[in-house]
């Protein structure tokens, strides 16, 4: 008998623990099965034959989120052998770390609505780098309160979007759309 957990959909933390080169990718993989799936990607230049061409990567290659349920994921994880739940330090045995699916869709509205989102590592953050509290007042962006990145010579602000303990997103907004919380 499956639990109602196991049944509930959520985002799942994941590992692929391919090689970053892998023609097939797990991300890949799992989108083909029929799984949402979000991973953080970002522009590189690479050598192709002596072509300089741009390419979309992952930001973190061994990290990805996928939106189903423990019961579609867990045979997929066991027929995928470099696939993995990723575990919380110090949490319940066999758990896998879960996104709130709010905190999970604002992160991915946020950095898919913007060309180029700027993806950071929480031991990147520090006190000094983080600035005013702020709301974003319309725009694509509308209704968004965090925290603006402090950048020397950024010619506009940066809302910074987290998803905690796990990742962070510097997502450039127009100047006349933020408003400082008092």
């Amino acid at each position: 008998m499956i639990s109602s957990k196991e049944e509930k959909i959520q985002w799942y933390v994941m590992r692929d623990l391919k090689r970053p080169n892998s023609l097939l990718p797990a991300y890949k993989e799992l989108g083909e099965k029929g799984i949402e799936i979000f991973t953080p990607m970002q522009w590189h230049v690479t050598l192709c034959q002596g072509k300089r061409m741009r390419q979309q990567r992952p930001f973190i290659p061994d990290l990805l989120f996928a939106h189903a349920s423990r019961a579609m994921l867990d045979p997929l994880v066991e027929a995928i052998p470099t696939l993995q739940y990723r575990y919380r330090r110090g949490g319940a045995y066999r758990e896998g770390m879960v996104v709130p699916d709010d905190e999970m869709n604002r992160f991915i509205h946020a950095v898919t609505g913007t060309p180029t989102p700027r993806y950071l590592l929480p031991s990147e953050l520090t006190p000094a780098s983080i600035g005013a509290e702020v709301t974003i007042i319309g725009g694509p962006m509308d209704g968004y309160t965090g925290r603006l990145l402090k950048i020397r010579g950024a010619r506009s602000p940066q809302l910074l979007v987290e998803i905690p303990n796990l990742l962070a997103a510097a997502i450039k907004v127009s100047p006349e759309y933020v408003r400082i919380v008092q």
